[in-house]
């Protein structure tokens, strides 16, 4: 009888631990802090493809990302920029995300022009964590997201 009080026990608290995950944080990213929100959706970051550009850099400033980049075009006035995370968490210590960069670019000029534009990263905030990892996908360091 004592086995079987123990097994009762011990099995609820096994599932317990089972089921704890990384999550993210419920965030309201409806401020305009950055100049664009960080999408989180594994379709279009697995079928993501984008124009020629170049890394100049890349920085987390408060919960921005700023990245700068360089690419031909008549001005770079038309040009549009996504940043789309995978959805994938991995769980280390401290946790790591991957993100891809999209340059959509249909200037046809022979020119090189440099643009910064900003991503919300509240988004990818891990629950119990304040700090994550980020891994952008074609940049040769990794930048560490403190919050």
């Amino acid at each position: 009888m004592q086995i079987v009080k123990k097994i009762l026990f011990v099995i609820p608290v096994i599932l317990c631990f089972m089921s704890t995950t990384c999550e993210t944080d419920d965030v309201d990213v409806s401020g305009d802090i950055c100049d664009q929100i960080t999408e989180v959706n594994e379709t279009k970051f697995n079928d993501l493809d984008s124009d020629q550009f170049t890394f100049v850099n890349a920085e987390i400033i408060d919960d921005c990302l700023n990245i700068e980049i360089s690419a031909s075009g008549c001005s770079g006035d038309s040009w549009e920029f996504n940043l789309v995370d995978s959805g994938a968490v991995a769980e280390s210590s401290p946790e790591q995300r991957y993100l891809k960069f999209k340059l959509i670019n249909n200037e046809d000029c022979l020119a090189v022009f440099k643009k910064t534009v900003s991503f919300d990263l509240r988004l990818l905030r891990v629950s119990g964590s304040n700090k994550i990892i980020l891994h952008l996908d074609g940049l040769d360091t990794s930048l560490e997201y403190i919050y």
